[in-house]
């Protein structure tokens, strides 16, 4: 299983914003069903993309500042970033191979 980082309004700018590498931020919750059905996708992408890519999640209940700097209205919603600027986001539990495309475009 790849490493998956909480992350936080405390820590977001460090360890997303931060990175050398492009970052997947999945914005969730705990009672959001479609967000547990698309949980499993993000771990294996965290796997397959070992390395060349960073996972992150962030609770939105808990940290809802940085849910609303990004506009997060919807969960799930996956943005990809890169560099600090978002280059895919991706909202609603969608199929791996649609997460893998948006994921191999932004990492290009």
């Amino acid at each position: 299983m790849g490493k998956i980082t909480e992350v936080g309004d405390n820590n977001f700018d460090t360890e997303v914003l931060g990175c050398d590498l492009p970052v997947l931020v999945d914005f969730w919750a705990p009672w959001c069903g479609p967000c547990k059905s698309i949980a499993p996708i993000v771990e294996e992408i965290a796997s397959q993309f070992e390395g060349k890519l960073k996972v992150t999640k962030l609770n939105v209940d808990d940290h809802p500042a940085t849910a609303s700097r990004y506009g997060i209205r919807g969960i799930p919603n996956l943005i990809i970033l890169k560099a600090g600027a978002v280059k895919e986001q991706i909202v609603g539990a969608v199929p791996k191979a649609k997460l893998v495309s948006a994921i191999e475009k932004a990492l290009q």
